[in-house]
């Protein structure tokens, strides 16, 4: 009962963590979530069958809130995609700025010798 209550706990912990993100920077964010993961997955390891009702019943719960702790996660993805993008789009702008001239490709000024 121990360990899955352990499992539990750090579920929780985990859910409350992605939750609250928004106040905590993205890197601590994902350090601790990185944290969360490989302490639970020491934990899970640790469970071996045959299990009671109530590790049934917290096991029931642990489902759920993964469910919702995959949401979470995507949601996290999403928005560090977007900011990605958004980055790249502002590097290659302030590129364009230092050298506007720089994708511009003209034949302008040369002489081509058509002869063979």
């Amino acid at each position: 009962m121990q360990a899955v209550q352990v499992v539990y706990e750090l579920t929780l912990d985990m859910l409350h963590l992605l939750q609250k993100r928004q106040h905590i920077e993205r890197h601590d964010v994902i350090e601790q979530l990185t944290h969360f993961i490989e302490e639970r997955e020491q934990v899970l390891r640790k469970l071996s069958p045959p299990y009671s009702q109530d590790e049934l019943k917290i096991g029931q719960k642990i489902i759920s809130l993964n469910k919702l702790i995959e949401q979470e996660m995507y949601a996290l993805f999403t928005e560090l995609k977007q900011d990605m993008k958004q980055t790249k789009r502002q590097r290659k702008s302030t590129h364009s700025y230092v050298n506007p001239y720089r994708s511009v490709q003209t034949n302008d000024g040369m002489f081509m010798d058509q002869k063979k």
